[in-house]
């Protein structure tokens, strides 16, 4: 591995002048000096030590990303379309900004909280957690932190956060499952914490407003793993004449049921109407086409990575939560019975 010393020997300049333009700090180094630098360092395929960096600056240059994901048969986090865009998003804001990317993804909450306390990373990024690892992740961390897609048991302006109006949004949808003639609307998540919850709770508000029963018996929960998600829609099937409408909590297990009715000989949307929530590519090329929320996975990404850098540069000591606007997007999954 080229050293800097080197680059400089080669280059005829001190390794200060070397290390000041890998760093940026090019204030007292004249242009043409940083451009042979530079072009020295793409010839000579020089690749920065990270654990010198460490520690002669006190810094890592490394944002760390840990994910709640719960575990299923044969799946992971990254396999999972918004979770994938969310990581991707993430990694290429965090790369052109010159940090580096740390990943860390577990369904055993007690690891998640470790990873946060050991890690020697400048800023860290947590998506999917409990209202209880968000309180504690948010007293005990020393580093800027910025929860995504997260929901709090205490005062949720004191955290950094960018999620989604889901309440509002999951409202909306329901309120045109309605509009279309439907009372009978079952709901569907794997799930009643956090992001479900207030889908569920938008659900309810929304069927309540206009009199009809957002009851209990009217919730199915989504188990995890093939087997748990067949056993669901089974038990979905063998109700099937007390709705007209499904909504589920998100497009994957809205797609998953249009295929199992397919199967069932039950046609989407002639005997089932369907709608989900996310927008992602299942909803674009299931047919039919899902009707659903669009919420924009990146646009999350992109504002996350972008509010703890500036908390780590000292730019902003607090960016507060963020709630994102969604958009209802009508394709071919719902009819209209009225």
């Amino acid at each position: 591995m080229v050293t800097i010393k080197e680059v400089a020997f080669s280059l005829g300049v001190s390794p200060t002048t070397v290390s000041n333009v890998i760093h940026g700090n090019t204030k007292e180094v004249s242009p043409r000096t940083i451009a042979r630098v530079r072009e020295k360092l793409d010839e000579l395929h020089y690749i920065p030590n990270m654990s010198a960096r460490t520690l002669a600056g006190n810094f890592s240059r490394i944002i760390g990303l840990i994910i709640r994901y719960p575990v299923m048969e044969g799946k992971n986090a990254v396999q999972d379309p918004f979770n994938s865009e969310l990581i991707g998003t993430i990694e290429a804001e965090i790369r052109k900004a010159g940090f580096f990317l740390m990943l860390y993804a577990s369904d055993n909450a007690q690891e998640v909280l470790n990873v946060a306390h050991t890690w020697n990373v400048d800023g860290l990024i947590a998506f999917g957690m409990g209202a209880k690892e968000c309180q504690e992740i948010k007293e005990t961390a020393k580093m800027p932190v910025v929860f995504i897609d997260c929901y709090f048991l205490d005062d949720e302006n004191a955290y950094n956060n960018v999620g989604l109006k889901d309440r509002e949004y999951a409202g909306k949808i329901t309120e045109y499952l309605i509009e279309q003639g439907h009372k009978r609307i079952a709901f569907l998540a794997n799930n009643r914490v956090g992001v479900d919850f207030e889908r569920w709770s938008g659900y309810c508000q929304a069927m309540e407003k206009h009199n009809l029963p957002a009851v209990e018996d009217s919730f199915f929960m989504i188990s995890y793993g093939d087997t748990g998600i067949q056993q669901t829609y089974d038990a979905l099937y063998a109700r099937k004449d007390e709705f007209t409408a499904l909504f589920f909590a998100s497009d994957y297990y809205a797609c998953l049921a249009i295929n199992y009715f397919y199967d069932k000989g039950i046609r989407v949307p002639d005997e089932m109407s369907v709608v989900g929530f996310d927008d992602n590519i299942f909803a674009r090329n299931i047919r039919p086409k899902l009707t659903t929320v669009q919420q924009n996975a990146g646009e999350k990404g992109r504002i996350a990575v972008e509010s703890v850098i500036k908390m780590i540069e000292k730019k902003a000591a607090f960016v507060g939560n963020i709630r994102l606007d969604a958009e209802l997007v009508i394709r071919d999954s719902v009819k209209n019975i009225t």
